[in-house]
């Protein structure tokens, strides 16, 4: 596999085959490099621009390699995509008798005994009228599917309650003394891994199977020879995630309700622990409703002012190891109750250990509430160090590959974030001729940020570049508060001005549905936050705009950052330049990236806030964007709609 020329050239089948696979040099290139890595068993960090075919690039050396490879992605779905079209598509290419595994997290399979105990218990309270009807369907699909994977009914809903009760946890799977376990779908994917060359699972699971090593528990994956992370960076955040500790109040309220289902079936004389379990489901559903802001993160300081908050906590540990007591009295009498015990055992240690951290200098612990749960977060200030130790502890190769990885082709900010100081960095820049292709838009005579007209003044600015565009645009916004406001000024704007434009906000279906509509009325605005800011591929004339309203810096009254800001200062270094800027250009060449998708896309880039020209570093900002012309000048704008690409 030293040379990979002859391979490509070989299979010049491949443009005609397969049109996402269209070799060019810069695939060649990449797929060198990888494979160089891959042989060598080195750390390598390769930024590839939209368009480079970096899926390409990494399969074949990975395919070809003989070894054992791990392929880590950022989403369900993108691990579907290839194990489902690209990998089988590349493997009939070039002719490879490679063996593929799909690996998911445990919550994405039926549980044979969490299903028994739904289908027979009087104890489970479905949230809405269509679970009973889920549940049937389910049974049905349980009792056929060779593999259980819940993406595979297409009758219920990804994210319907019902499934809660029918899929395991770490917490709450019974293991080898399940009485299901050898039809157990958890363990067959996980058979089937362990067969595999080519190995496809995202990132949670990626570390998930990481804390469970460092536990000294069962491992999730097998031991490989090639690691290679596909949108690597989301790694930050989700490492971040892993090597904290979170306990939440729907954790507590799952608890209590497997105990009282658990004493149904096998403790049904013992009244006393049912009873507790209602008395500690009612004291972790009081401490949620002392914070009465949903959708917000708070520090543990913080937290701890809210009237009621550290007595409602308080309160919650003592019915929790109340609960603790009289479990431990019964769990001889069934597997079920055993776990129970050993689930409270472990909220309990870290309900403790999050009321501690404040001691320790190295982790922040903070809050945040949902609309449906609180949780206790305990986040390293940095991961480097643990993540390093990871890469020192096997003899492998590791590839970390993204569009957006660099700011200025310098990746330094990802190096240090990832503890990745010794990695070798390449960078290939999109094939997409953006000169002729796209225009980048930053209005004239936009309020400062955080002045409270701003959304409003944004608002004024976009319309006429969207009524230009007629519709075919991308609102992305920076905060879901943001997100309302924009649908709902748009909303009373199109009315005024009579514009016949569908308007879609993100929650109004699922991401993919969505998507679906976007594409098919082909003049649709959608108006979406984080969700469509990546992951997202509309080609063609059906999104021709895309508007983002500021510069995604994200919030310093965040704890997570806000103790990471103060590391910087604490040791002299200057907290915005060395990260708070660089993560921010990161996440705008993401939302920025929606816009060109395919060589025959055209379109604006209009971003909405004036630091991007007002303040020193905004050139350092637009020169890490694609090589796009730029204008302030709102006929340019519309002139270029009108000779680049056709509108009706």
């Amino acid at each position: 596999m030293s040379d990979l020329s002859a391979i490509f050239s070989a299979h010049g089948l491949l443009a005609q085959s397969v049109a996402d696979y269209r070799p060019r040099a810069q695939q060649l290139e990449m797929a060198q490099a990888i494979n160089n890595a891959m042989t060598r068993r080195k750390i390598l960090i390769a930024e590839a621009g939209t368009g480079t075919g970096k899926t390409f690039a990494y399969l074949v050396p990975a395919l070809l390699s003989g070894g054992k490879t791990i392929l880590s992605t950022g989403t369900k779905t993108l691990q579907e995509q290839l194990f489902y079209r690209d990998i089988p598509a590349m493997r009939a290419a070039l002719k490879i008798p490679a063996s593929l595994a799909l690996l998911k997290g445990r919550a994405n399979y039926i549980c044979h005994y969490h299903l028994e105990h739904t289908l027979t218990s009087d104890q489970v309270f479905f949230s809405s009228r269509q679970d009973a009807y889920y549940l049937t369907q389910i049974e049905r699909y349980a009792a056929n599917s060779s593999h259980g994977d819940k993406s595979g009914l297409d009758n219920v809903p990804e994210h319907a309650s019902i499934w809660q009760h029918v899929t395991s946890t770490r917490e709450n799977c019974l293991g080898s003394d399940c009485p299901h376990f050898k039809q157990c779908f958890v363990m067959e994917a996980r058979k089937r891994a362990l067969s595999a060359d080519l190995i496809v699972v995202n990132h949670h699971l990626f570390f998930a199977d990481i804390m469970l090593k460092d536990e000294g528990l069962s491992d999730l994956l097998p031991v490989c020879d090639t690691v290679i992370f596909d949108e690597a960076h989301q790694l930050p955040e989700i490492a971040s995630l892993f090597f904290g500790e979170s306990v939440s109040t729907g954790q507590l309220l799952a608890l209590a309700r497997d105990t009282i289902i658990e004493a149904t079936l096998s403790a049904q004389d013992f009244k006393p622990l049912p009873d507790a379990a209602g008395e500690m489901e009612k004291t972790a559903l009081d401490l949620h409703l002392t914070i009465g802001k949903k959708n917000t993160r708070l520090s543990s300081a913080l937290a701890k002012q809210h009237p009621g908050f550290s007595s409602a906590l308080d309160k919650l540990k003592v019915t929790l190891l109340q609960l603790n007591t009289l479990l431990e009295t019964q769990a001889a009498r069934s597997k079920g109750l055993e776990g129970c015990w050993q689930r409270a055992l472990t909220l309990t240690g870290k309900i403790e250990h999050w009321q501690k951290q404040e001691s320790n200098q190295d982790y922040v612990g903070w809050v945040e509430s949902y609309s449906q749960s609180l949780q206790l977060n305990t986040t390293p200030i940095s991961i480097a160090e643990t993540f390093g130790k990871q890469l020192e502890s096997a003899n492998r190769a590791w590839i970390f590959t993204s569009a957006t990885l660099s700011v200025k082709g310098n990746f330094s900010h990802y190096q240090q974030v990832m503890g990745l100081n010794e990695a070798e960095t390449m960078t290939w820049e999109s094939p997409f001729d953006f000169q002729n292709q796209a225009l980048l838009y930053v209005p004239t005579r936009l309020p400062d940020p955080n002045d409270t007209s701003y959304t409003q003044s944004v608002i004024t600015a976009a319309l006429p570049v969207i009524e230009a565009s007629q519709g075919r645009t991308f609102f992305l916004c920076t905060s879901l508060r943001a997100m309302q406001q924009v649908y709902e000024l748009l909303q009373t704007a199109f009315t005024d001005k009579q514009l016949d434009l569908p308007l879609l906000l993100q929650g109004q279906e699922t991401r993919s549905a969505m998507l679906e509509r976007f594409r098919q009325l082909g003049n649709a605005v959608l108006i979406g936050s984080q969700s469509f800011w990546e992951g997202v591929d509309v080609r063609g004339r059906a999104l021709s705009l895309v508007i983002i309203d500021r510069l995604p810096f994200a919030s310093p009254d965040d704890p997570v950052l806000s103790a990471r800001i103060d590391q910087y200062k604490k040791t002299g270094r200057n907290a915005f330049m060395e990260y708070q800027l660089p993560h921010a250009i990161i996440s705008l060449k993401q939302g920025a990236g929606r816009l060109i998708r395919d060589e025959t896309d055209q379109g604006v880039l209009m971003i909405c806030d004036p630091r991007m020209i007002s303040k020193p570093y905004g050139k350092r900002i637009w020169q890490s964007l694609p090589p796009m012309k730029r204008t302030r000048d709102l006929q340019t704008v519309a002139d270029f709609i009108k000779t680049t690409f056709v509108v009706d």
